[in-house]
């Protein structure tokens, strides 16, 4: 394997010039670099990071935690911390946890390891034991997507959960609808608290108080049985269906069980999909029979023919000021107070909340 000597050598330079061309340090004449570049490209000769990390004490890596990487939304977060953390010659880690608090503490021990110089991290629960336990290694840390206290003194990105889920709520009120489940994510999740704050604001403001909240997780299958559980009457006897599609059981009689929820408020993207597959399961036509609305938008590359009434959060964009944000802690640039960046949510309304009820 080539050696910045021999690099140095063959350019017919010293090694401290080669190591300036490298680091795009000191004053370099262009001859000079273009003759060092050629040999390098001749040598195949690769740069050894981690030898020039432990004389900088930088790794210039930056750690990506997210909750779970198969939903399209944290994807493109993800991708929003890439491009902003490439372009100022950053690399990111990306380590998913399934909202497990057992795997955040592996994978946060893991980076810290590895020497990061910065953490951008979704909470798997309450924020504050991850980021005091990273702030304590003298790592900058931001917060994505969640809620957090602003005694913890870390800075966050994240969208206005509140007033997308009284945007929707509002909607499904317009067109008549009096009872409206919630279907949300973990009890200790800010964004399934805030978005359920929003669906009672929007009741509350309506004078509505029939009220139903179901909590879960924010994946398919918590769609398909909280769905199940909001259209039940208790202690009604039911008989077992199975859905071939997503191989959740299904009780297809609670279903056709009165009163019901006319419309259904999900809190997340994988909550809706498993929600709409349990309504088709039990023959109920969305919008026709049941309302549906929700969180997040499916990106167009992943749906031909839009259906679903969403707020969408703007999800490349929290990625990317997140990691604007993170790059100004370690440069020295950010204010000196913590920053809280609260995104709008953008109401984009499609055919699953239907029209006016009759």
């Amino acid at each position: 394997m080539p050696t910045i000597r021999d690099v140095a050598k063959l350019a017919g330079v010293a090694p401290i010039t080669v190591s300036r061309v490298i680091n795009n340090s000191g004053y370099i004449t262009d001859k000079t670099r273009q003759r060092v570049e050629k040999a390098i490209r001749t040598l195949g000769y690769v740069p050894n990071s981690l030898a020039r990390s432990l004389r900088s004490h930088k790794t210039r890596m930056l750690a990506l935690v997210l909750t779970d990487i198969t939903n399209p939304f944290w994807t493109t977060v993800a991708r929003g911390v890439e491009d902003a953390a490439s372009d100022a010659g950053f690399s990111v880690i990306l380590c998913n946890t399934d909202e497990s608090g057992v795997e955040q503490e592996r994978y946060i021990r893991i980076i810290l390891e590895k020497q990061v110089d910065g953490v951008l991290l979704v909470p798997a629960g309450d924020a504050e034991e991850p980021v005091c336990f990273i702030q304590s290694q003298q790592v900058p840390v931001v917060v994505l997507d969640r809620r957090v206290s602003s005694d913890l003194g870390v800075d966050s990105v994240r969208s206005d959960s509140i007033s997308g889920a009284r945007e929707l709520v509002r909607l499904l009120i317009r067109l008549g609808h009096k009872r409206i489940a919630a279907l949300t994510g973990p009890r200790d999740v800010s964004t399934a608290i805030d978005r359920v704050t929003g669906y009672r604001q929007a009741l509350q403001e309506a004078g509505l108080t029939w009220e139903q909240v179901l909590y879960g997780e924010y994946d398919l299958a918590s769609g398909y049985r909280l769905t199940n559980e909001a259209m039940q009457n208790e202690g009604r006897q039911t008989y077992g269906k199975h859905d071939l599609e997503s191989g959740f059981k299904l009780t297809g009689q609670v279903l056709q069980s009165s009163p019901r929820p006319t419309a259904l408020f999900t809190a997340n993207n994988f909550l809706a999909i498993g929600a709409l597959r349990a309504l088709r399961a039990a023959n109920l036509q969305v919008p026709e029979q049941v309302a549906l609305v929700g969180f997040d938008d499916l990106p167009e590359s992943l749906v031909v023919d839009p259906f679903l009434t969403v707020a969408a959060q703007p999800a490349y964009e929290m990625g990317h000021k997140a990691t604007e944000l993170l790059l100004a802690r370690l440069t020295g640039h950010a204010p000196e107070s913590c920053q809280e960046i609260v995104l709008p949510t953008q109401l984009i309304v499609r055919r699953s909340s239907g029209g006016p009820v009759c």
